[in-house]
């Protein structure tokens, strides 16, 4: 498990730091696990490559604009990035339907420069945030009003998270925040976007229901560490940054059903991947046989937000994923390891750097705004 093994060399031409117009045109790379064929083309013709008696799993989180330039009391500025994918920011569907405002509530953040534990922190001359207290680089601050007035701020002086590496993006701010945002973005509550769903369109959902290939959704809030490096406390503990998630009852019922006819489920980036195998680490995606029919789930198993800090290295015994539509990731990355695990578990006869280098060779983009893989 040693994270030089993931590493490759990507020339500058293949990051780019703005999407493919329009975005379903993204160069698609296409490899097939068991005749180890390759293939490229475009995202628009996924339908031709995904089987008749699959379905799509997504992710419906959606990014907030959570790096904020806020006001020092000197006078001076700061660019706060809130940690909004933790359940103390996160609206629960009970709070919204209450319309429930938590007063004096603690948010995690990080900044550009020092602070110092007390001081102030303004969004506009009325609202402001304190730091109660810092752990390395990560610090506590309060808000004396509702979480939904934070959303609203965040909303209104807040700029979308993006990697460092698309610091110097042509894209404005309302730019990005249409196109660092899925189609399909519903639950609010990610510091990043899931990057492999960027890709589609309603044009792409279209072909595929033609197909008779449906989608279903779940949430996995995306953290700022799924772009942080593996540290040697990750290696050590076989343990990655805590994300939360969650998956309603029916459609867990959903995918066990359609598991047990023999369909293949289709995750949609990594990020759908930790949430379905975290699920099935407790036994709640054991396969029932067709003749039997799928096991009810007890309501003990069916949780509405729950949290992950599963890390997928080879070898892993996938449950649930049987093909996977990912982006291309950071050298020597969880991500990484995360892909290589699936092409082992696929006894695929090519390795994921082995692949990487093909894509660049062929001048596919890398990262967030980049071109995807399919693998079959």
């Amino acid at each position: 498990m040693k994270p030089s093994a993931y590493d490759y060399f990507l020339p500058e031409e293949n990051l780019v730091l703005k999407p493919a117009e329009p975005r379903d045109s993204s160069k698609l790379f296409v490899y097939n696990t068991k005749t180890d064929e390759i293939a490229f083309d475009r995202f628009y013709n996924l339908d031709k490559y995904l089987p008749k008696n699959s379905f799509l799993v997504l992710n419906n989180t959606k990014v907030l604009p959570a790096r904020v330039e806020m006001k020092k009391e000197n006078g001076g500025k700061t660019i706060v990035l809130f940690l909004v994918n933790i359940p103390s920011i996160i609206p629960s569907d009970r709070s919204r339907s209450a319309g429930e405002g938590v007063e004096g509530s603690v948010i995690q953040a990080m900044a550009d420069r020092k602070i110092n534990i007390g001081e102030k922190l303004f969004f506009d001359n009325k609202h402001f945030v304190e730091i109660l207290s810092q752990k390395e680089n990560i610090f506590k601050l309060k808000y004396n009003f509702s979480r939904e007035k934070l959303l609203a701020l965040l909303k209104k002086y807040g700029t979308m998270p993006v990697p460092l590496y698309l610091k110097k993006t042509p894209l404005d701010r309302n730019e990005l925040l249409e196109k660092y945002q899925t189609i399909f973005a519903k639950k609010e509550g990610s510091s990043a976007a899931p990057t492999a769903s960027l890709h589609f369109t309603n044009r792409i959902f279209d072909k595929l229901e033609k197909k008779g290939i449906k989608k279903y959704f779940v949430t996995l809030h995306v953290g700022l560490g799924t772009f942080a490096p593996l540290t040697y406390e990750n290696l050590k503990t076989k343990k990655l940054h805590e994300e939360y998630f969650e998956v309603d009852s029916n459609s867990l019922q959903c995918f066990k059903t359609l598991k047990s006819e023999g369909k293949r489920l289709v995750a949609v980036g990594t990020t759908v991947v930790r949430t379905l195998e975290s699920k099935a680490r407790h036994h709640v995606f054991s396969t029932a046989s067709p003749q039997r029919g799928p096991r009810r789930l007890s309501q003990k198993q069916v949780s509405s937000l729950s949290k992950t800090d599963l890390f997928i290295f080879p070898p892993y015994d996938f449950r649930m994923v049987d093909i996977l539509i990912t982006n291309f990731h950071l050298p020597k990355s969880s991500l990484m390891m995360l892909v290589e695990a699936f092409l082992q578990h696929k006894k695929a006869k090519r390795n994921l750097v082995e692949l990487y280098n093909m894509a660049i060779k062929n001048n596919f983009r890398f990262y967030s705004f980049g071109d995807v893989m399919l693998i079959l």
